[in-house]
């Protein structure tokens, strides 16, 4: 890749991992793109964050589970890079957006587990090929999946089952891509505490001990656990490692 300023897209970029990766992303001065579905307010905040650390980035505001205005969003997206970067081409993609489900098998509807293909599979899928132009050759994707993929836990069927996808469609995108020397690889974080799940890991002291006692490491992670190891996968010196599935869970259920 050349030496021009690399540029991330990280779409759920307003609050948690999202955000982490691309505070992780500035401190190895990487400039951001970020996406937000509502919460623009939030989104505007990271932007200041980044600014201060002396990065440029720009906020846009992208329902990823509506695959309908994905045209639009790249002519957008193209418009902010031009304006901000003189480029019509970005770096890194980070497909991190997602929403949860809190189900048993019997209790899950059709609504709710579309909903969840959606956000998790579809949109990653097809803004991933709507954006394959503007990423630059020697790029890097990181698609989000799950420990939830690995091993299995109450109600999560759903949520489980499409990170499952995630993960078979990184190794195929690993494969297709590796001749524009773009490499993709998936991160999949255990339980981290942030305000997904309704906050659920967050707010429930019992359920983070328990987590704690089936996590090598001791504890439940937070969104700053995440972050780095994102920014670290997307790095030049992991340009080799590509079709992968690297597990940020602290040890869970292993």
């Amino acid at each position: 890749m050349s030496s021009q300023q690399r540029i991330a897209l990280i779409t759920g970029g307003n609050r948690g991992i999202g955000r982490s990766t691309a505070l992780s992303l500035a401190a190895k001065g990487v400039d951001s793109v970020i996406t937000y579905r509502s919460h623009s307010e939030e989104a505007e905040a990271v932007v200041a964050e980044l600014e201060v650390l002396g990065r440029k980035a720009v906020a846009l505001q992208l329902d990823t589970g509506d695959t309908s205005g994905f045209e639009a969003f790249s002519g957008t997206l193209a418009g902010a890079l031009q304006e901000t970067w003189g480029r019509d081409t970005f770096d890194y993609l980070v497909n991190n957006a997602g929403n949860s489900s809190n189900h048993g098998f019997t209790e899950v509807t059709e609504e709710e587990f579309d909903g969840l293909v959606d956000i998790h599979f579809k949109g990653v899928f097809f803004l991933t090929q709507r954006l394959l132009d503007q990423i630059a050759d020697g790029g890097s994707i990181v698609n989000i999946s799950s420990g939830l993929a690995r091993f299995s836990f109450p109600k999560r069927i759903a949520y489980g089952s499409v990170k499952g996808a995630v993960e078979v469609l990184t190794r195929y995108l690993a494969l297709e891509l590796g001749p524009r020397g773009i490499n993709v690889n998936c991160v999949a974080p255990g339980a981290v505490a942030t305000d997904f799940s309704g906050g659920v890991v967050r707010d429930t002291p019992a359920m983070q001990e328990s987590l704690a006692e089936n996590t090598a490491l001791g504890r439940h992670a937070v969104a700053d656990d995440i972050g780095p190891v994102i920014a670290a996968v997307l790095g030049d010196e992991n340009q080799w490692v590509t079709g992968q599935r690297i597990e940020a869970s602290g040890g869970m259920h292993l």
